[in-house]
């Protein structure tokens, strides 16, 4: 295979401000031997691009976002010959990249197994501070850096179940921490509340993990629909009741009058948050896998919703190298089963508009809206 052509320049969308990205040119990075250059081919939008782009509450500013992406690489540092699992890597194979841990702080050096809880971890799209911008996917060319999480992943010829390899990693590592709290079985009686594509992700996993009665929960009708064709049993519409209790009853008309065994929490919202308490059984185990900005505090009442159900409670916070591997094989499994995994993304658009596609993002109209650099 002949080397590609490799321009001067390419064009990064740097957000400058709260809800503004300027789509600027400028010279491509010289790499080293240990780091990548990759052809950037479509990055999804997340619920954290989106929180950056509106109120940049990390603080990042001026920064390239984007990390559920894929691309190609272009060139190779010497030093380079595999990806993180592995396989041999070469110039033209597709690529998505994971988390860059620190390998310096105390859960590097002590505990190999929470490498993702890094105190100084990176992702590419959530890195500031490099001159050069081309360190998030919201660009042309984004620039792999030493010890980055690279996966081979040229066995996946779609590039729009590419870009959903990230988000299925999260559902993985969710269902992964709720295993130490809650013993899956065929007959569970499973609830995910948030039908975005997180939640959307994890009911279609769910269901290749052969759960047979899987709740959604949602206030957007087309939401909940979209979950049915992904494996849902019932779906709860909470904007038909009046009050949370009502729609716990809801949930307790379709969990043999009890509620859910397991509830993942997949929202942003602390009202959700503290609902979800009252749709689980006594005895039952509740995953938050919502938050990966601060939105607020919830409210919940120590006695009646934790102690008297004696309720376990995990948390979920990105994901492990492995999450990733085991993510591409679930997505390769839904999709031979028939399920419409890639009917999640359901808008894409140029890099010259990424404002506005930032902005369809936040009015919640479509699901996972996808940024390419040209149509």
């Amino acid at each position: 295979m002949s080397e590609p052509t490799i321009p001067a320049e390419g064009r990064v969308a740097v957000l400058t401000e709260p809800k503004h990205i300027d789509v600027r040119t400028l010279p491509l990075p010289q790499i080293n031997d240990d780091e990548v250059l990759v052809r950037v081919e479509g990055c999804g939008i997340c619920g954290t691009d989106q929180s950056e782009y509106r109120a940049d509450p990390f603080g990042f500013a001026p920064i390239v976002l984007g990390h559920e992406a894929t691309g190609e690489v272009v060139k190779l540092g010497k030093n380079v010959t595999t990806d993180y699992s592995g396989k041999p890597l070469k110039v033209g194979d597709k690529i998505v990249t994971g988390l860059r841990p620190c390998g310096h702080c105390s859960i590097c050096k002590r505990r190999a197994d929470m490498i993702h809880l890094c105190e100084n971890g990176e992702i590419h799209g959530l890195m500031p501070g490099e001159d050069h911008f081309f360190n998030g996917w919201y660009s042309d060319y984004m620039k792999c850096n030493p010890g980055a999480a690279i996966f081979n992943v040229n066995d996946m010829p779609d590039r729009d179940l590419r870009i959903l390899i990230e988000p299925a990693a999260v559902i993985v590592h969710a269902v992964e921490e709720s295993k130490k709290i809650y013993d899956f079985k065929h007959g569970s009686h499973v609830l995910v509340q948030g039908c975005g594509p997180i939640g959307l992700l994890l009911v279609a996993l769910l269901k290749t993990y052969g759960i047979r009665n899987i709740v959604a929960v949602d206030a957007k009708e087309a939401r909940l629909q979209m979950a049915k064709k992904l494996g849902a049993t019932a779906t709860v519409n909470f904007s038909d009741y009046d009050s949370v209790d009502a729609a716990a009853d809801a949930v307790r008309e379709v969990t043999e009058g009890l509620g859910a065994e397991m509830g993942f929490q997949c929202t942003g919202s602390p009202a959700a948050a503290a609902a979800l308490f009252k749709y689980i059984r006594r005895g039952g185990s509740y995953c938050e896998v919502g938050f990966f900005t601060n939105t607020g505090d919830a409210t919940y009442n120590p006695h009646l919703d934790v102690c008297q159900k004696e309720i376990k409670l995990t948390g979920s916070w990105t994901y492990q190298a492995g999450d990733w591997l085991e993510a591409q094989e679930f997505l390769k499994e839904a999709k031979d089963r028939g399920l419409p995994v890639m009917d999640l993304v359901t808008n894409v658009f140029p890099l010259d508009q990424i404002n506005e596609a930032m902005e369809y993002a936040l009015s919640m109209q479509g699901l996972k809206i996808e940024v390419v650099p040209e149509l």
